[in-house]
């Protein structure tokens, strides 16, 4: 299969990344993601019809399974101790640094 990813293509989304990367990394990088997508290529070859949606890989018949637990709300029969653990907190809040950020120029 011819590659997806031309090295055109490759260079535009490494220029829209803002990565830095040698001809070479650039050129090992270009090549996993076209075998990546290769592989997805051959995963969407597979008849899935007929299969029925799980949610995971082991089927579980319902007379098998557990059944749901109701939710129920626990109430904090001591807050102020919980928030006492707390390296700051402001107005009965958890008070977390800011996250740094910088624009993109």
């Amino acid at each position: 299969m011819s590659d997806e990813i031309t090295p055109e293509i490759f260079d535009h989304l490494i220029e829209l990344a803002a990565l830095e990367l040698a001809p070479d990394e650039a050129e090992a990088l270009r090549r996993q993601l076209n075998n990546q997508l290769n592989a997805i290529h051959e995963l969407e070859r597979i008849d899935v019809a007929g299969v029925p949606i799980a949610s995971h890989g082991v089927p579980y018949a319902p007379a098998l399974s557990q059944p749901l637990r109701a939710d129920t709300v626990l109430g904090c029969d001591d807050p102020d101790a919980i928030l006492a653990q707390a390296p700051r907190v402001e107005d009965r809040y958890f008070a977390v640094p800011d996250i740094p950020h910088d624009e993109l120029a």
